[in-house]
């Protein structure tokens, strides 16, 4: 029974892998295929999933090691509540990607292993804040530096595009800086997400941390390769009114705040400090009127709800696994319920698009 628990326990885990590709990292490549650097939307995606594999390969232990053994006790879990977590997780992202809208899948799954957590009374507090704690300053951090960088740099560079003497030249390098951006953001995203699928496999001795990595960014790359699409469209069209080098700075803000979180243990979601760095960009270029409150407000709510109904699903199912008491019927239901709810505010949460402007002229 154990093993057949364990095999169910790790297709769960490339099923929620495939899913995590589909949602927020092919959403990585959004600002260059929206501005047009990428003219076709499968060479974006083939692009997104040939760096997530290679970022959650290279770099993506130390993240996994925090969401296997760094939030709760270890010991406590076994192949089928690595089952609990991961499908908890995986049932709001799944509905979502449905519905094309990207969702935070390392908030969902913290949010899940910490539930389980509370039901078992293995939560590791301080670690669990500590996240808690980088969500809020990590997304403040890339809007203070996308705002710094809109203000400093970006208006140097668009005078000397200004004069540029081959604009189909400037065309060139805007698209190449563009490109390159989104797949630093796309290796930011392997390195950091796979963790959400791989990481209760390790806390549960299933898979070593190797053949995780690699199972978890294969299934990230044909995630984004396959299913990526709707995504892919939805992020490329929300992001609006930004210049093409406004989207780099955007995108080569989140990849590098997301690098340095990966690289000390910390899951943080990629949609979310990438929209912090859009609206870093807003604020500076036009002060509070750069941004729409009610879209930030929205996003805000969707950030809360995201994590805590899958806190509440993941508690209620392990609290009717070891003790089929009320309470735990209750959960579920509040957990189905906040889902459905973030789902419904996640919908037309765009903050700011990208014009389609010559480069030259920037």
């Amino acid at each position: 029974m154990s093993d057949v628990t364990s095999m169910l326990a790790l297709l769960t885990a490339l099923f929620f892998a495939l899913n995590i590709g589909a949602s927020g990292t092919a959403a990585a490549m959004g600002e260059s295929y929206g501005g047009g650097a990428i003219r076709q939307s499968r060479t974006a995606l083939i692009l997104v999933a040939v760096c997530a594999l290679a970022g959650a390969v290279i770099g993506g232990s130390s993240v996994t090691n925090t969401m296997g053994k760094g939030i709760v006790d270890a010991s406590s879990i076994n192949p089928t509540l690595v089952v609990v977590i991961l499908s908890s997780a995986c049932l709001t992202l799944f509905a979502a990607n449905l519905l094309g809208i990207p969702l935070s899948t390392s908030e969902v799954t913290v949010g899940a292993v910490v539930g389980v957590g509370i039901a078992l009374g293995t939560v590791y507090t301080d670690r669990f804040i500590a996240i808690l704690v980088a969500w809020l300053l990590l997304p403040l951090a890339a809007f203070l530096l996308a705002a710094a960088a809109r203000r400093t740099l970006i208006p140097y560079l668009e005078v000397r595009l200004a004069g540029a003497k081959h604009r189909e030249r400037a065309r060139l390098g805007i698209g190449v800086i563009l490109i390159t951006a989104g797949c630093y953001q796309a290796f930011g995203a392997g390195m950091n997400n796979v963790a959400n699928a791989v990481g209760p496999l390790i806390s549960a001795d299933i898979i070593g941390m190797q053949p995780a990595l690699v199972l978890g960014g294969l299934g990230m790359a044909v995630g984004a390769w396959t299913l990526g699409g709707r995504v892919l469209e939805t992020n490329a069209k929300r992001i609006t009114r930004l210049s093409l080098l406004d989207a780099a700075v955007a995108s080569l803000t989140g990849g590098t705040v997301i690098l340095f979180a990966s690289l000390a243990g910390i899951p943080v979601p990629l949609t979310q400090l990438t929209a912090a760095a859009i609206m870093g960009i807003g604020f500076a270029k036009r002060g509070g009127h750069g941004v729409d409150r009610t879209v930030v407000r929205k996003i805000l709510k969707v950030w809360a709800i995201s994590p805590v109904a899958s806190l509440l699903l993941a508690m209620g199912v392990t609290g009717a696994i070891v003790d089929s008491s009320t309470w735990s019927h209750i959960a579920i239901s509040s957990g189905l319920i906040a889902a459905s709810v973030a789902l419904l505010l996640s919908q037309g949460t765009s903050l700011v698009r990208l014009q389609r402007s010559d480069p030259a002229k920037e």
